[in-house]
């Protein structure tokens, strides 16, 4: 039977937001938590962007849940050394209970030093250089590292875990799926795509765990929930690879006025209905994924845990 975990936004929220949801998931019956790393909220609506290390750091006193970042981008903003000792004393204050999720990012968050933003084949070489880069670093060994992306010098983490932190890493397309499946210790997208956790599993992912997360609107009006996710997060209905490159929360505003509410409420789960809930995270676990996470985009935060308590979460349990 799959996990059912929450997704804590740190687009949406602040730190402090952040950790009573994490709170209110354990008690309503959630298994684990993941939670975004960005620089930038994607618009300015949205409006909050906490530095995720420090949340994290509050999470391993206020809950007991495993926590994964989903996704840090270790290879433009933060060297994959820092990201290293980052996630080297998260695993340290989490147990067992830390897993550090990665991809190659936006240009939203990771351009704002000034360094240009590489295509995509480029940024897929910069990861898995990255990742060598830390796991190197996770044995608590000296590292000196040359590479083509990054230099290390006599870098060694004093504070490490017993055992490595696992490095997962997320797929939107073959390309990124192919690097996960052979160098990744679990594959991470947001998409419940049957043929890509296929493709995971045939590469090389084998029984290694596959997570997916995705976003509802609970509330008991179902056209203010539409309305709230057309205000909040449109851009997630933006096509292509403009996630990708658009560079700042404003570019975002002027492209999401391309989204309708129709359009809303046609891709996104929004109200009480108790079967549409269940039936999205159903995608995923017949898609064949291990680990399901799930975001509440609207404002009635006490609400949503609740109908997942009472509700949603009895009904996927069973199913399984």
């Amino acid at each position: 039977m799959p996990e059912y975990g929450y997704f804590l936004s740190c687009e949406q929220y602040g730190p402090a937001e952040l950790i009573e949801q994490a709170r209110m998931a354990e008690q309503a019956g959630f298994q684990s938590l993941w939670i975004s790393d960005h620089y930038h909220p994607w618009t300015d609506e949205q409006g909050q962007s906490p530095f995720v290390w420090s949340v994290i750091g509050a999470l391993s006193e206020a809950v007991s849940l495993p926590v994964e970042t989903a996704v840090t981008c270790p290879t433009v903003r933060m060297h994959p050394a820092v990201v290293a000792q980052a996630a080297a004393t998260s695993a340290v204050m989490s147990p067992g209970r830390f897993r550090l999720g990665v991809g190659t990012g936006e240009a939203l968050n990771e351009h704002i030093l000034g360094d240009a933003w590489p295509p995509a084949h480029i940024r897929l070489e910069m990861l898995e250089e990255a990742i060598q880069v830390m796991r190197r670093l996770f044995t608590g060994e000296e590292v000196n590292h040359h590479g083509t992306h990054y230099t290390v010098e006599n870098a060694r983490l004093y504070t490490v875990p017993d055992e490595p932190v696992p490095i997962d890493i997320s797929g939107f397309g073959p390309a990124a799926t192919k690097l996960a499946a052979r160098v990744g210790d679990g594959y991470v997208t947001t998409m419940p795509d049957a043929s890509m956790v296929e493709q995971y599993r045939k590469g090389g992912g084998g029984g290694k765990p596959v997570s997916g997360g995705t976003k509802v609107c609970y509330g008991t009006d179902r056209e203010e929930c539409v309305r709230t996710v057309h205000r909040l997060w449109a851009n997630e209905l933006l096509p292509g690879e403009l996630g990708q490159v658009l560079p700042s929360p404003k570019h975002f505003e002027q492209a999401q006025s391309l989204v309708t509410e129709d359009m809303v409420g046609e891709s996104r789960v929004c109200g009480d209905d108790v079967d549409e809930h269940v039936a999205e995270l159903r995608r995923f676990a017949d898609a064949g994924f291990d680990r399901i996470h799930v975001n509440q985009i609207g404002p009635d935060l006490r609400g949503f845990f609740d109908f997942y308590r009472t509700k949603v979460l009895p009904q996927l349990q069973q199913a399984g």
